[in-house]
């Protein structure tokens, strides 16, 4: 075990879990704990989401797509970016307006009832879930790499830890190490892409060349149809990108962290630009990794590309640099799993605890307790599914969890906000179509028929990304609800007073009432 490595591993542990004890101290209440009580700034929220939605995922599998498959791997990332638009013009500003602590309210807001509680829980329970257990895989990778540990352990260790940090520190501490993240994955990986174009004097033409002699793609790595075989796997790809955004639980509950919606544009404005700076650098890392590393030691050390980034590191900077880089990716890990888990225990502790079992009584003692343990709950289950997955590639996994959020979540508060015949059975349906038929589509697609070292299956569907399939069915099976229903029940909200709120802030008396 190098010593350095393990310097740097207990310094960020010991760091976060400050902050954690100086948050604890002050999530004494359920406004804090969900939501810091709104008090932070238009900017540090954009930081802290940008912190929340660069995963490890995104830093470790996107240079490995790229070093790996060329132009497609970049394109790979256009999608994330581009999401933040569909988020800022669609449904930013209403959710912050409709909402108090979770996307049940947004929902309740207009659809008064348990039933819609625990329709909207349940989705996002399960995407949190889902996109937890790539973080923990990436985490695996790490600390196998770091302190040359076993896989299984590194999972235990780093599920155990990030379940800690979560169970006490809440949304404050959730924030600010999102924040800090942001600030340090940011100045890693522009000191890496700094020395990488320093070894070829700025010359990019020459990084270029060795690209080429060094990859087997050679010309062809900066044409398209590498990672892709068809157009119509790239452009399911992209669709899910772009609308599974604005259906992440974790990625949503974040706009109730700032007290009104110029914050709000504010917020998503500033993550925009720094996710945008970084996924230009990140072509930079892909294409630095082939130049210094080569496709072969590449494949050789790491076949899923995960590690392209860690590698590069050592190959430009010697072993500090590369501990200071698998740092930065720890860190990364420890704040999206700080935010999945802060939106599954909002899920659970606040609609379904708080308003289904409750009825709304529960103390802020009990709703706190009951977030704690569902914090706990999570975090052993995203630490059991992430053992078994160490052979796929961490971006395919995040890949997965877009193409449920915008099958699901998605359409359903999409079709709220803005369709006047839209009503309960709608909802339901529209929910449960669009998070069945994208894992139905996902069982019987070639990732999990064709795993690579098991018995090969013959796939039912071809599509690696079929969320140009599983997107219009929650579509369709939200509208086809809604037409075979009854147009709206005595307890649903006036439509013009929701919108006029959704697009206001302003209640009508009998919604303020």
């Amino acid at each position: 075990m190098n010593l350095t490595y393990f310097l740097f591993f207990i310094c960020i542990v010991i760091c976060t879990l400050i902050i954690t004890y100086w948050a604890a101290m002050r999530s004494v209440t359920t406004n804090i704990y969900y939501t810091a009580a709104g008090s932070l700034t238009g900017f540090q929220n954009g930081m802290a989401i940008a912190g929340d939605f660069i995963s490890a995922a995104s830093f470790l599998g996107i240079v490995g797509t790229i070093a790996l498959s060329g132009y497609d791997g970049f394109l790979y990332s256009i999608g994330f970016l581009v999401s933040y638009l569909v988020v800022l013009f669609l449904v930013a500003e209403p959710v912050h307006r409709l909402g108090k602590y979770s996307l049940g309210d947004v929902i309740c807001s207009r659809f008064p009832g348990n039933t819609m509680r625990l329709i909207m829980a349940i989705g996002a329970f399960s995407i949190s879930i889902f996109y937890m257990i790539p973080q923990l895989v990436a985490s695996g990778f790490l600390l196998r790499l770091l302190l040359d540990i076993d896989y299984s352990i590194s999972v235990f260790v780093i599920g155990s830890l990030m379940t800690i940090y979560v169970m006490f520190g809440g949304m404050i501490a959730t924030s600010w190490v999102q924040i800090v993240k942001t600030i340090v994955l940011m100045s890693g990986t522009f000191l890496l892409s700094l020395i990488v174009l320093s070894n070829y004097n700025w010359n990019v033409a020459a990084i270029v060349t060795d690209v080429k002699e060094n990859s087997p793609l050679g010309e062809y790595f900066f044409h398209a149809g590498h990672l892709f075989e068809s157009p119509l796997e790239l452009l399911s790809l992209q669709l899910a990108l772009v609308l599974g955004t604005a259906g992440l639980p974790h990625i949503l509950i974040r706009l109730f962290t700032v007290k009104n919606t110029f914050e709000v544009r504010r917020s998503l404005l500033s993550a925009t630009w720094i996710i945008g700076i970084f996924y230009v650098m990140t072509l930079i890392l892909g294409l630095g990794t082939i130049a210094f590393i080569g496709y072969e030691t590449l494949i050789s050390a790491d076949p899923t590309g995960n590690l392209a980034a860690p590698l590069l590191a050592r190959a430009v900077g010697g072993d500090f640099l590369l501990a200071f880089i698998s740092a930065v990716a720890f860190t990364t890990i420890v704040a999206v799993v700080a935010g999945l888990v802060i939106s599954a225990t909002t899920a659970f502790s606040y609609d379904i605890y708080h308003h289904m079992i409750k009825r709304g009584k529960s103390t802020e003692r009990e709703q706190l307790l009951a977030a704690r343990w569902t914090a706990l709950v999570v975090g052993i289950l995203s630490t059991i599914f992430a053992l078994r997955l160490e052979t796929m590639n961490v971006t395919f996994l995040v890949s997965m969890t877009f193409i449920v959020a915008a099958s699901s979540i998605f359409p359903i508060l999409v079709l709220t906000i803005y369709w006047k015949r839209f009503n309960r059975l709608g909802v339901i349906s529209g929910m449960l179509s669009g998070l069945l038929a994208s894992m139905l589509l996902l069982l019987i697609g070639p990732h999990i028929m064709h795993p690579e070292g098991l018995i090969q299956r013959e796939a039912i569907i071809s599509l690696y990304n079929p969320g140009i399939i599983a997107i219009p069915i929650g579509f369709i099976g939200a509208v086809l609800g809604t037409l075979l229903s009854r147009r709206q029940s005595a307890s649903e909200i006036s439509y013009e007073d929701f919108y006029k709120q959704a697009q206001t802030g302003v209640q009508s008396r009998s919604d303020a009432s």
